[in-house]
């Protein structure tokens, strides 16, 4: 069984001891809100892969959610993550309690112009500071050598990579590709959320990006055509409610009307009431 901290100056103590005592070990972080799946546990794998020590945190950022989202009710069962990080061989668990991470809402407000202000930013105000500040704060705490972040959530990616390079913090961000059903569902905590019948019609956002990227590899490069056609593609499915945004971004994020290899795709939509986001990067390569 992994080591269990729930304090702060414990866990510090812990990993500090660890990295004086001589033997100066390299240690990966995997920041989770919990609830872990296949996703999370390719994090872990290749955390162990490239250092002695893996810490995962479990902890579900109250921060980050907005008014009417869905914080009481995002799925919680520590017992169930400790056992799979025991099988995964992780080190130490970090599952703060919110009086632990938080004596006292924090005042400072993190915000990156063209980066946290738009698709999530714009549809979650707020979404990005509570992110960021959580990130910052368990970075601090673990001082990792290594922190491992999914593809599946790009635009938080972009987020920390930047919050990492601007603040010259001394750890390096490891982005792992997103994790995906064999329906092609990208893996998420949320998707516990869904029936089966809206589960079908979720794997329609993948079916989606194949559309998408058949139509690339055709020759069809105007960003508008290729939204258009995942958005009535998307809105066949009898369970797919509502399209928050359907986007074609270079790799920092910046919309593009002229499609290259590289660009990505970043959609959001709701599927009953349950909101998913997914994204995929286009290329020449034969799938």
């Amino acid at each position: 069984m992994p080591k269990l901290f729930k304090k702060i100056k414990e866990i510090r103590s812990f990993l500090k001891e660890l990295k004086c005592n001589g033997s100066n070990l390299s240690v990966g972080f995997v920041p989770t809100m919990g609830y872990l799946h296949k996703g999370h546990m390719e994090l872990i794998k290749l955390s162990k892969l490239q250092n002695e020590i893996t810490v995962v945190s479990i902890y579900v950022n109250p921060l980050q959610f907005g008014a009417g989202e869905d914080y009481e009710r995002y799925p919680r069962d520590l017992e169930r993550d400790l056992a799979m990080c025991e099988e995964a061989g992780v080190d130490v668990v970090f599952a703060p309690e919110d009086q632990e991470m938080y004596p006292e809402l924090p005042k400072v407000k993190i915000d990156i112009p063209g980066l946290t202000d738009r698709l999530e930013g714009a549809y979650r105000p707020g979404h990005f500071n509570g992110v960021a500040i959580v990130v910052l704060k368990l970075l601090h705490i673990v001082q990792p050598d290594r922190a491992y972040f999914g593809e599946k959530d790009y635009q938080q990616l972009k987020v920390v990579e930047r919050l990492v390079k601007d603040l010259s913090l001394p750890v390096e961000i490891v982005p792992v590709p997103t994790v995906r059903e064999e329906d092609g569902l990208a893996c998420s905590s949320r998707n516990v959320y869904l029936s089966p019948e809206e589960r079908q019609s979720a794997s329609a956002i993948y079916k989606s990006f194949l559309l998408a990227q058949k139509l690339f590899q055709s020759g069809n490069t105007d960003a508008n055509l290729l939204k258009e056609a995942i958005k009535d593609f998307l809105l066949k499915h009898p369970h797919v409610r509502k399209i928050d945004y359907v986007e074609i971004t270079d790799e920092e994020l910046n919309p593009v009307e002229e499609v290259k290899e590289g660009d990505r795709i970043l959609v959001a939509l709701y599927v009953g009431n349950t909101r998913l986001i997914d994204n995929w990067r286009l290329s020449h390569e034969k799938l």
